[in-house]
């Protein structure tokens, strides 16, 4: 099996990194790098810079195209890498790895940017992970198609997403989800981009099994730790334990961010031990949180 055609689905924040990175390493390999756009974004800014860096341009919809359809897009590319998360809607992801196995795609990487799904198992707090499942049940059980998985951890920036509430600037504090022992992994979607595209090239090719990156494991404590040592600040810490969380998610069910904090909060199957990853063991240098705080943030003016 050879990457020499890759189908990128989505051009958004992960998908423009993954396609940056196989377009820089495409010319040596040979390789046709093409991504899946929706026939409206054809003529955008961001379609003319991709069509500027080699990349070719296919359009289609994953949410409103037929799975047949959709089949038929994917057919002429070895690889297939879904860049598309959630927002394409529940079943989307389902649909997308029925319509690779049935276009006879020699590999596909789903989008699983994220979390050990077979760990934290079915049930948890965030449903839309149970569709994950879905899909490597799909993946596992057949042979036409192979399949690699990346787990990737939490993206870093989302720890200090102010919504999300873990490092609150606006508010000098810091929460932990779970209790300051509580580990989570993290990787930087700039790494990821650079990753995927080397796990896709390597050789001998990976295929049939979860491939692990990590720019970073550390508990909240350590985190609280090494915000503070990079701003030179000391921010306020809460805990929010999983009896919490699981009582705020009841009172409002339907909230996003609520079920990831609990499913972050309960401890299994998002963090791993760096050694295991692909980046550690091909030495490749990733960004820690340390680095991240450097490039991103300033302390907030109350504690300078």
């Amino acid at each position: 099996m050879t990457a020499s055609s890759i189908l990128v689905l989505g051009a958004g924040e992960l998908g423009m990194a993954v396609l940056q990175e196989l377009a820089l390493l495409a010319p040596q390999r040979n390789a046709r790098i093409a991504v899946l756009l929706r026939p409206a974004s054809l003529h955008s800014a961001t379609a003319k810079k991709l069509q500027e860096m080699g990349i070719e341009l296919i359009p289609g919809d994953l949410q409103n195209d037929s799975q047949s359809s959709l089949a038929k897009l994917f057919a002429p590319f070895a690889s297939v890498i879904c860049c598309t998360g959630f927002a394409a809607g529940p079943g989307t992801q389902r649909k997308l790895a029925q319509a690779v196995i049935e276009g006879g795609v020699q590999r596909y990487v789903p989008w699983q940017f994220g979390v050990d799904y077979d760990v934290i198992g079915r049930g948890s707090p965030q449903d839309t992970f149970d569709e994950q499942l879905d899909v490597r049940d799909l993946l596992r059980a057949q042979q036409g198609t192979q399949w690699l998985i990346i787990s990737t951890g939490m993206f870093t920036s989302f720890l200090f997403e102010p919504s999300f509430g873990v490092v609150d600037l606006p508010n000098n504090t810091v929460h932990a989800l779970g209790d300051w022992d509580t580990a989570v992994t993290v990787t930087t979607p700039e790494d990821i981009g650079r990753l995927t595209a080397r796990i896709l090239f390597a050789e001998p090719a990976l295929s049939n099994q979860v491939v692990f990156t990590a720019g970073d494991t550390l508990t909240y404590g350590q985190l609280a730790d090494t915000v503070d040592a990079s701003l030179g600040i000391q921010l306020k810490r809460e805990a929010w334990s999983v009896p919490t969380l699981l009582a705020a998610l009841v009172e409002d069910p339907d909230d996003n961010l609520k079920k990831y904090r609990a499913v972050f909060a309960q401890g299994h199957g998002v963090a791993w031990d760096p050694a295991v990853t692909f980046n550690a063991q091909q030495r490749i240098a990733v960004t820690d949180v340390a680095a991240w705080i450097d490039g991103h943030l300033k302390a907030p003016a109350t504690n300078r």
